[in-house]
């Protein structure tokens, strides 16, 4: 028996029998192989994922299992095919869970790379094995913001006897880049890999150059940058408005 409703009230919101099929309002259909008891993902979250991917015919034609290596990417903003944006979501980590992905949720009449033909169905075996909660904005409320001569303030959140930050040096910094608006364009957090570069020769913008050499290794701070010591009056399009003040909150990881 398959059981439709709206995506909406959410699948996982209700009692999910394992081996039972249910259908979307979309078309995706999907079936609890396995039931795991972690937490449910959110849109933002980066979930980590193994699958093994099939036609109809049941021939693989991508598996990250036979890999030895899960894939890992942000739910929800469109890098990955619809069918797998909805299917995710509808998991708890340790679930373990079967697609069946029409080709309008998958890659359509285009088909994919003369592996995956027009208007084809595909069939993903999957089990959500982490998921990595997106970064969230450092909670500066009462500490001091310093202004530099440059116009650059930071704000430290915390003081470590560690190494510090100096011209020619090469540090490892992770970071977090807001625009005013509070929406996020980067992060070496959601990425899993600190930035590393040698600091004060001009690889970065100004306002990192000058606002890293600030710390010491295990220090946290946020960096207001203004535009002229970000990205200018042009900014870099499509990401960086033009004369933005650029959020970033960062944090000293090593120094060589």
């Amino acid at each position: 028996m398959v059981v439709a409703f709206s995506t909406t009230q959410g699948l996982a919101q209700k009692k999910v029998k394992v081996g039972k099929e249910y259908t979307t309002e979309s078309g995706l259909k999907y079936v609890i192989t396995e039931k795991g008891t972690g937490e449910q993902p959110q849109n933002g979250d980066k979930v980590v994922v193994h699958y093994t991917g099939k036609l109809t015919n049941d021939s693989v034609f991508d598996s990250s299992v036979n890999r030895g290596q899960p894939f890992s990417f942000k739910l929800g903003v469109g890098q990955v095919i619809k069918g797998w944006d909805e299917g995710i979501a509808l998991l708890n980590v340790g679930d373990k869970a079967t697609f069946t992905i029409p080709s309008d949720l998958a890659y359509g009449e285009k088909g994919a790379g003369g592996i995956i033909g027009p208007n084809e169905t595909l069939i993903f075996d999957v089990e959500l094995l982490d998921i990595m909660e997106a970064p969230k904005p450092f909670n500066v409320e009462g500490k001091d913001t310093i202004t530099t001569a440059s116009g650059l303030k930071y704000i430290k959140l915390n003081e470590t006897d560690g190494v510090s930050a100096a011209a020619n040096k090469n540090v490892s910094v992770h970071y977090s880049g807001y625009l005013e608006d509070g929406s996020m364009f980067d992060s070496s957090v959601e990425r899993g890999q600190p930035l590393e570069f040698p600091c004060g020769q001009g690889r970065v913008i100004k306002g990192w150059d000058e606002g890293i050499a600030l710390l010491k290794v295990g220090e946290k701070a946020r960096l207001i940058i203004p535009h002229d010591l970000g990205y200018g009056e042009r900014g870099y399009p499509p990401i960086i408005p033009a004369k933005a003040t650029l959020i970033f909150d960062v944090e000293l990881m090593d120094v060589k």
